[in-house]
């Protein structure tokens, strides 16, 4: 009677949890939808921003070079790190922190920024300089978020205590597939086309290019932001699907289990009662 009990509450426990895992997908999945809208079509505005750069500075005096593209001689690099605030999103997390601790032990003098809670003790315990913490949240990410993180760039590398800037985040390849992902920031590197000579600009390039660049710089980061967030997002619904069908899985087994010892219960009750009218009839 103990066990079939036990295992009452084991099938109840497993369909609970059954119904958690389910709710948190179908919430992924109406998050998922339009987190990968937005990361799909925010990646041709950035590679216009960057072929618009190229144009430009193609049409300026070869030795112009902007604050954003100036090298010096600091080899220390600041490292921005987006993660999500909550787990339960498959090995999208341990992934990324196995990037993480790959690159800091090839690179000694680094400083970090992290926007996300889930790698923010990572990284606290490589006993490096953590500079700043943001929380990533847990809706669409907003253009507001890309501003405080700019301005500590601008500290750090135009105050040349950094000589460059990177993003360690997560790519969103597809629903099923994403992958960590180092981005060089800073120092900016626009290639300079052959040829522009047939296009124009008004206000001149030397007006137009620092506010482009700046942008560029800006729709970058959010556009990591996007991606980070989108992965997350098709990680956890993949993990909560599977965990839904693990939780179904196990009930269905402990119905079976169930279902067998009460039976077994109630043919050993009957032997039982056979057995004691017999007796009675033959004594």
């Amino acid at each position: 009677m103990a066990n079939l009990l036990s295992l009452k509450r084991r099938i109840r426990t497993a369909g609970n949890v059954a119904k958690t895992t389910h709710a948190m997908q179908t919430i992924a999945v109406s998050k998922l939808k339009k987190a990968q809208n937005a990361t799909v079509a925010g990646r041709p505005y950035v590679e216009k921003l960057l072929s618009v750069s190229q144009n430009v500075l193609s049409s300026m005096d070869s030795k112009y070079t902007h604050e954003y593209m100036k090298k010096n001689n600091n080899n220390k690099s600041l490292v921005i790190i987006f993660s999500p605030d909550k787990g339960l999103c498959g090995g999208l997390i341990t992934n990324l922190i196995r990037e993480i601790l790959n690159y800091d032990s090839q690179n000694k003098d680094t400083i970090y920024l992290t926007v996300g809670k889930k790698t923010e003790t990572a990284v606290a315990n490589l006993s490096k300089e953590l500079i700043a913490s943001f929380k990533f949240g847990t809706i669409l990410p907003t253009f507001d978020m890309v501003l405080p993180i700019v301005k500590i760039i601008d500290e750090y590398f135009l105050g040349q205590k950094v000589g460059n800037v990177k993003i360690i985040s997560t790519n969103f390849i597809n629903v099923f597939s994403q992958k960590p992902k180092i981005i060089n920031v800073l120092p900016i590197e626009v290639p300079k086309l052959e040829s522009a000579s047939f296009t124009l600009f008004e206000p001149g390039p030397e007006k137009l290019l620092p506010p482009l660049l700046r942008h560029l710089l800006e729709m970058t980061i959010y556009q990591h932001l996007l991606e980070s967030y989108a992965s997350e997002q098709g990680a956890r619904m993949v993990a909560m699907q599977k965990a839904t069908d693990n939780a179904l899985e196990i009930t269905e087994d402990l119905k079976l289990e169930y279902n067998k010892g009460r039976q077994e219960k109630i043919t050993n009750e009957i032997l039982d009662i056979g057995s004691a009218y017999f007796t009675y009839v033959y004594e």
